[in-house]
């Protein structure tokens, strides 16, 4: 059974533990009711996915309480910082270059170079984000698919039972998502339409916005045949490893150690909860051990089994 928490002292106090344990908790911005997670607990992010029903991963964005704190997490250039003096707190999503070290969960950025980021409007959500004291991954709080939710109800009509919380402060000002805007060196890129409209955000910059580019990730995210890829050659469904090949296990059976000491396995119990948080992690393990060839075990193509199996399929795909 869901919690059903008040915007008061005592709930948001709950909100913000409920959190910062991994848990999943529901809460109102501005534009819509997000699904909170902890940003750099991959388990956590993970459960997004699984709460959602999320048929693959896309980038989610990272909900903060300041332009100081975004600016721990990405590079904050001229042009976004223009943009964000103007709309946060607000409507206002900006996708710029993570910086390292910054400690978010592979999975919220979807591997990417890029990291979503916002400050939402909404007094409770700010209130909320500084007792948590960390960045928090937040998509809709709706079945994927479905209808984005403005009221708490909507929420536990489609989300009751599936995470811990939900945080009631009433129906959603905007009640549609935030604008999605991509500063870079060739302009502003409207990655999607929302709470801020183009002319007011042409206004900030002084130039017009730049229509979505194919071949940028962020406002396409896994649409290319071949990404996510490790520098090494990928077999998938190999019910072991070949002469040559480093190991990459899911559930009982064969598994290598990274030199790190790092067991290569996407879950030693089949867990696709905890699969789907580990497989950039085991990725990148592979790349940083000099992998020159792959073989990965079965995944069940079933729940998140589906969106791992996706990335593993454009991991392996022949490459340009």
């Amino acid at each position: 059974m869901t919690e059903r928490l008040t915007p008061d002292e005592a709930g948001l106090d709950r909100a913000a533990e409920l959190l910062r344990a991994g848990a999943l908790v529901a809460f109102p911005t501005e534009t819509v009711y997000g699904l909170g997670a902890d940003a750099r607990d991959d388990r956590a992010v993970a459960r997004i996915f699984e709460a959602k029903g999320r048929p693959r991963f896309n980038p989610l964005i990272v909900h903060v309480s300041s332009l100081a704190e975004a600016g721990e997490l990405v590079a904050i250039d001229a042009a976004a910082r223009a943009l964000a003096e103007r709309f946060w707190p607000g409507p206002l999503t900006l996708v710029l270059p993570l910086r390292e070290g910054a400690g978010i969960a592979p999975l919220v950025s979807a591997g990417l170079v890029t990291l979503a980021v916002r400050v939402p409007g909404a007094g409770i959500a700010r209130d909320l984000l500084a007792r948590v004291g960390r960045p928090v991954a937040a998509p809709s709080a709706n079945p994927s698919g479905r209808i984005s939710p403005t009221r708490a109800e909507h929420v536990l009509a489609g989300l009751d039972g599936r995470i811990e919380a939900v945080l009631d402060g009433g129906p959603a000002l905007v009640g549609v998502e935030s604008t999605i805007l991509a500063p870079g060196p060739d302009g502003t890129r409207l990655l999607r339409p929302g709470g801020v409209s183009a002319e007011d955000a042409e206004a900030v910059l002084g130039a017009g916005l730049l229509p979505p580019d194919q071949g940028v990730t962020p406002s396409a995210p896994g649409q290319l045949a071949s990404h996510y890829a490790p520098r090494g050659r990928v077999r998938l469904n190999a019910a072991s490893p070949e002469a040559g090949e480093t190991f990459l296990g899911f559930g009982p059976g064969p598994a290598e150690l990274s030199p790190t000491g790092d067991l290569l396995s996407l879950s030693p119990t089949g867990d696709l909860v905890e699969a789907a948080a580990r497989l950039f992690h085991c990725l990148q393990e592979l790349d940083a051990a000099g992998a020159e060839r792959i073989a990965v075990a079965p995944v069940p193509e079933t729940g998140l089994g589906r969106a791992i199996n996706d990335r593993l399929r454009r991991a392996a795909a022949p490459r340009a």
